[in-house]
C-alpha cells in the first residue's frame, strides 16, 4: 500500500509540474517568431515594396506590399473606369516570419492580386512582443495603411489568415467587413483547441489566451471561404464544421477541403487549391 501511495503521489507531483509547465511557457507555444528572414520575394520572382506600419499602441512593423502583376488591374495603376484587382491583406500562422511565406505569396500573384503581408509585432523586423491584443492591432495597422495611403475601399480587401492568422482575420473582419474574407486551417478557438490537443489537461481554466476565432465569424457579412484538409494533425476537422455552423451572416460560403497536413495543405492541395480560391474570387468581386 505504502509503495502504491508513493506511485501516486509522484504521478500527481509530474502531472502537476507538466501543468504548472504549460501554464507559465503557454505564451512560448501560442507564439514561435524568427528574427532572421530566410528570403525575400526578390527570390522567388516577385517585385515588392519594403513596407513600415505603425500600430495605435507605439509598435513598429515591418510588411512587405507586392504588387499585382501587369496587366492585372492593379489598383495604383488603373483608371477610375478600370477594372481594379482586389488587394489581399496576409495574416500569417504562429510560427516563422514574413520570409517563410514566399510560395503563398506566389499563389496571390498568379492570381492578380496585390498583397500586403506584416510580421506581427515580436516576429521578424516588427519591434515588441506578441500578445493576443496586439496581433489584432497590428492587422488593423495593416489594414488602415491599404485604406489610406494605398487608397483602396474596403470592398476592395481580402482578408486572408493561415492557422493562428485566421483567428486575427476573423476578429478583424468582424470588425472592418472587407470585400473578401478567407480562413485556412482555422481553429474554432484557443481554448477548444487546446483541449482537443491536450485533453487530459484543464486547457479551458490555463489557457490566458481565446483567438475566438467562431465568435468573430458570427459578425462577419462578407463573402467567406473556409480551407480545411482532413488530414491536419494539429486543427482537427471537426472545427471546419463548427465554423460553418458560425458563418450565417456571411453573404455566401465556400467550402475548399484540401489535402496534406497543416502546414502544407495548400501545397499539398495543388492545383486545386488554386482553382478553389480563383472560383471563391470571381464569385466575390466583379474584377477578381
Amino acid at each position: 500500500m505504502r509503495t502504491l501511495m508513493m506511485v501516486v503521489l509522484i504521478g500527481l507531483g509530474a502531472y502537476g509540474a507538466f501543468v504548472g509547465m504549460l501554464y507559465f511557457t503557454q505564451g512560448q507555444m501560442v507564439y514561435i517568431p524568427l528574427s532572421a528572414h530566410a528570403g525575400s520575394p526578390s527570390d522567388a520572382g516577385l517585385p515588392y515594396e519594403e513596407v513600415w506600419l505603425d500600430t495605435e499602441d507605439g509598435e513598429r512593423l515591418h510588411a512587405w506590399f507586392i504588387p499585382a502583376r501587369e496587366g492585372a488591374g492593379d489598383r495604383n495603376e488603373a483608371g477610375a473606369d478600370e477594372c481594379r484587382a482586389p488587394v489581399l491583406l496576409f495574416l500569417h500562422g504562429n510560427a516563422g516570419n514574413i520570409s517563410h511565406r514566399l510560395e503563398s505569396l506566389q499563389i496571390f500573384h498568379r492570381l492578380g492580386l496585390s498583397v500586403l503581408i506584416l510580421d506581427y509585432r515580436g516576429y521578424g523586423k516588427s519591434s515588441g512582443s506578441p500578445t493576443e491584443e496586439g496581433t489584432y492591432l497590428d492587422a488593423l495597422a495593416g489594414w488602415q495603411h491599404l485604406l489610406e495611403e494605398r487608397d483602396y475601399t474596403a470592398d476592395e480587401v481580402v482578408v486572408f489568415g493561415r492557422s493562428l492568422g485566421a483567428a486575427v482575420a476573423a476578429h478583424t473582419a468582424a470588425r472592418v467587413q472587407p470585400g473578401a474574407l478567407i480562413l485556412e486551417s482555422a481553429f474554432t478557438s484557443a481554448p477548444e483547441l487546446g483541449a482537443d490537443l491536450y485533453p487530459w489537461v484543464p486547457v479551458r481554466t490555463l489557457l490566458r489566451f481565446e483567438y475566438d476565432t467562431r465568435r468573430a465569424l458570427e459578425q462577419v457579412e462578407s463573402p467567406v471561404l473556409l480551407a480545411h484538409s482532413r488530414d491536419d494533425e494539429i486543427v482537427p476537422h471537426g472545427h471546419l464544421e463548427r465554423l460553418k455552423q458560425a458563418a450565417g451572416s456571411a453573404r455566401a460560403l465556400s467550402v475548399l477541403e484540401m489535402r496534406g497536413g497543416h502546414n502544407d495543405g495548400f501545397m499539398r492541395t495543388g492545383e486545386d487549391y488554386v482553382r478553389g480560391l480563383e472560383d471563391f474570387l470571381e464569385a466575390s468581386f466583379d474584377c477578381p
